[in-house]
């Protein structure tokens, strides 16, 4: 299903207005450390990537692919994650997800108007439920190890690359799109800025392509995705598949 415009316009608006990923506290301009031979084209990707980004060879990283289930409504939803097109991205979900990091947590907004948009969650403050909702989508996962939020760079692999490019956004096709019921990464403007929060799409939106990354799909249970409102809770959500390819320092 492709947004058309006006809807379109609409959307775009809204992307820029909310940035689909709330972490907007405590970002800083050091954070952001773009690959510098990495280019748009699909011939030229640094062969540098573990040492690209500081810390990021210290992140999970997921080699291969894997299964989540996340129940919601008292129903399941499965995910395959995607750790070779998405290694780092994925390899974050489910190390998160083995934590129980995302068990309890809330819907914090889901857009289906003017068309069917997104559905996000995965602020870690949204566990609690005292915590005011008009302040959620303004958290990300904090290391116990280190008392400060994980963050993961943007990961996007063009079409036809043998590696990822980090810590920039692409104009070439990426290898995972946003087709209906892909999951993919909330941010805020800084592209690398992610940390737990996540969203479905609830429609092809290919004009996200290369801005966001991508880093699975809804393989069952996208009728579940479909009927999440604003304030549903994740009960639960376990690797049922492929635990053994993530690969972390922990």
């Amino acid at each position: 299903m492709q947004l058309k415009f006006p809807q379109f316009f609409v959307a775009w608006l809204i992307i820029f207005a909310l940035t689909l990923g709330g972490c907007t506290s405590g970002i800083e301009s050091s954070n952001t450390s773009p690959i510098s031979a990495a280019t748009t084209s699909t011939q030229t990707v640094s062969k540098t990537t573990s040492e690209s980004i500081s810390g990021m060879k210290d992140l999970p990283r997921l080699e291969g692919k894997a299964t989540v289930v996340m129940t919601v409504n008292g129903a399941p939803i499965t995910i395959e994650l995607d750790g070779i097109n998405a290694p780092i991205t994925a390899g974050n979900f489910v190390d998160l997800v083995q934590k129980g990091v995302y068990d309890g947590l809330v819907f914090h907004r889901v857009v289906r108007d003017p068309q069917p948009f997104v559905a996000q969650g995965g602020d870690p403050q949204g566990k609690d439920p005292k915590f005011p909702a008009t302040r959620l989508g303004t958290g990300g996962y904090i290391d116990p190890k280190t008392g400060s939020e994980r963050r993961i760079p943007l990961e996007i692999k063009p079409k036809g690359a043998n590696e990822p490019i980090y810590g920039k956004t692409i104009t070439d096709k990426p290898e995972l799109q946003h087709k209906q019921g892909a999951i993919a990464m909330a941010r805020s403007q800084m592209p690398d800025s992610a940390s737990s929060q996540f969203y479905f799409a609830l429609a092809d939106l290919s004009f996200l392509d290369g801005n966001y990354a991508v880093f699975g799909n809804v393989t069952e249970g996208f009728d579940v995705v479909n009927n999440i409102k604003q304030g549903d809770r994740i009960e639960s959500a376990k690797v049922t598949q492929g635990a053994e390819n993530l690969k972390s320092l922990e």
